[in-house]
């Protein structure tokens, strides 16, 4: 049961990075595309570093609860802060 535990958590942190990336892509196409057209479009202040706050915090969650080792969660820290 742990083993099924570990991978659901795995699936969800990878699911919500892989979210977190897709929404940063989208927002970066959007401003090259008003910026080709000559119009602005606001960033959202901080929108990116929301999205890996949170990833972050769901991490240390996860590893709270046992479901990521040490090395499972520093390889994910590392992964999401680009390091």
């Amino acid at each position: 049961m742990p083993g099924l535990l570990r991978g659901v958590a795995r699936t969800a942190v990878v699911a919500g990075t892989a979210t977190a990336v897709s929404n940063r892509v989208s927002r970066r196409q959007g401003q090259r595309w008003a910026a080709h057209e000559g119009q602005s479009t606001p960033a959202s202040p901080g929108g990116g570093e929301m999205d890996r706050i949170g990833a972050l915090k769901e991490l240390a969650q996860l590893k709270a609860q046992g479901v990521l080792t040490d090395s499972e969660f520093d390889a994910e820290k590392a992964r999401i802060l680009g390091s």
